[in-house]
């Protein structure tokens, strides 16, 4: 089958779960910071009635570690590898992007253009990959956020910078309130809300894209079953990450591999990825 499965970054931690990482076609690692960080104060995660908030806070061992403990080690089990790429200004991007330039072990560097949980560097999405461009040869994935108020345009704007792809969507801010006291029960009082009930604003922001431009796109967000899947191929994803059902079904991902083919043969096709872009009409 042609249609790639990926795990959404942060939502699996290959090391401790390496039976679930064999199961995708590449390994989304966690977003990596140039220097290590704690992340924030908990209460950092809270279920919803149809999703969850996570407030991490991009916590992690830094580059100098994630190169020389945590990448070896993903290499050793032959995981093709996607490295998430964080920070807080386009040089802190760039600089990380020149340190994995020389890697053979990482296949794709997806720049995470729009965590929810910490403060956003104060150059625009389109200035941070055109900065990583200039250090690097790497294929790179521009993860572009939901709330983007034309997301189209932000598309046209990160491809013309230079990058060869995109993810699509990181989650949206949210709150959630204890029921008794009325106060968030977050620390942080918000973070970014995945699950079920992003799917349909994952699929909106697809379609704009993928109308916009003609690059590989990576579909995330509330993907539960095979149908959700097959539902973001036809927005225009030819690749399909999974997210927030990782935490509750470890066989998500051969499981829904299975329902995505039987999907697409139900409807007459040989693969999945034909159906790609059947909703843009």
């Amino acid at each position: 089958m042609s249609v790639s499965l990926l795990n959404g970054s942060g939502c699996l931690d290959a090391l401790t779960a390496p039976g679930v990482a064999a199961q995708l076609d590449a390994f989304v690692t966690k977003t990596i910071t140039p220097e290590p960080r704690e992340g924030n104060p908990p209460v950092r995660i809270v279920e919803t009635e149809a999703g969850m908030l996570n407030s991490i806070g991009l916590q992690g061992p830094g580059i100098d570690a994630f190169l020389t403990e945590t990448l070896p080690r993903l290499a050793a089990q032959h995981l093709r590898v996607w490295v998430s790429v964080g920070g807080f200004s386009s040089s802190d991007y760039a600089g990380i992007c020149e340190r994995l330039e020389e890697r053979d072990d990482v296949d794709v560097v997806e720049l995470n253009l729009s965590c929810p949980n910490v403060d956003e560097a104060p150059e625009s999405a389109a200035e941070i990959v055109a900065a990583c461009r200039e250090r690097t040869k790497a294929r790179l994935y521009a993860k572009l956020s939901p709330a983007n108020s034309d997301i189209a345009e932000s598309a046209r704007a990160v491809v013309a910078a230079g990058a060869d792809g995109l993810t699509l969507v990181n989650t949206l801010r949210g709150m959630a309130l204890d029921p008794a006291t009325l106060k968030p029960r977050l620390a942080r009082a918000f973070g970014g809300y995945s699950g079920p009930a992003l799917k349909p604003v994952a699929l909106a922001c697809v379609l704009a894209c993928a109308r916009a431009v003609d690059v590989p796109i990576v579909g995330l967000g509330g993907v539960q079953s095979g149908q959700d899947a097959l539902e973001l191929i036809a927005a225009g994803a030819s690749v399909v990450s999974l997210g927030t059902i990782l935490f509750t079904d470890p066989a998500a991902p051969g499981r829904i591999r299975d329902e995505l083919k039987c999907e697409a043969t139900a409807r007459g096709y040989g693969d999945p990825l034909e159906v790609r872009g059947v909703a843009n009409g």
